[in-house]
């Protein structure tokens, strides 16, 4: 069983993976890469060689399906991303929430917001009450605190 997660860098960090990745990469100490979580298990530090960035670990807003394909010609589905592993600059202030705010195109920006209802505002006792009721009705009994019209 795959896991994946969508790993976002800014340009510069991009360039370095790039040529880390590439074939052409020459034996240098840009060789290594680690990435290592704290206690928390959503922050962490990732390196590039002797360069160490901060990372963050945040939940998308909704998954992201991922295919790969053998033959270029049908797709299979791999795995649904749920997680995005964010790298930041050493100066950037790191995000406060668990979840990131906006998907991963321009579509989904503020996608909670726009996309998904919001949930309902109710009333502990209400519910309370009409848990009350329903357990009441299940066991043979009638409603209590009815209002006949």
């Amino acid at each position: 069983m795959e896991e994946q997660f969508i790993l976002r860098v800014p340009p510069s960090i991009a360039e370095k993976l790039d040529r880390l990745l590439s074939e052409t990469a020459s034996s240098s100490e840009e060789q290594s890469l680690d990435l290592s979580f704290l206690e928390d298990g959503r922050s962490g530090t990732f390196v590039i060689g002797d360069e160490h960035f901060p990372a963050s670990l945040l939940d998308l807003p909704c998954a992201v399906e991922s295919y790969k394909t053998y033959d270029d010609c049908a797709l299979v589905k791999t795995s649904d991303i749920g997680q995005m592993l964010m790298v930041r600059e050493a100066g950037d202030t790191a995000p406060d929430v668990v979840e990131y705010r906006h998907g991963l195109t321009p579509p989904m920006r503020d996608a909670r917001k726009r996309r998904f209802r919001r949930e309902p505002d109710l009333n502990p006792e209400l519910v309370q009450r009409v848990e009350k009721d329903l357990l009441n009705i299940m066991a043979g009994g009638t409603v209590e605190n009815a209002d006949i019209l």
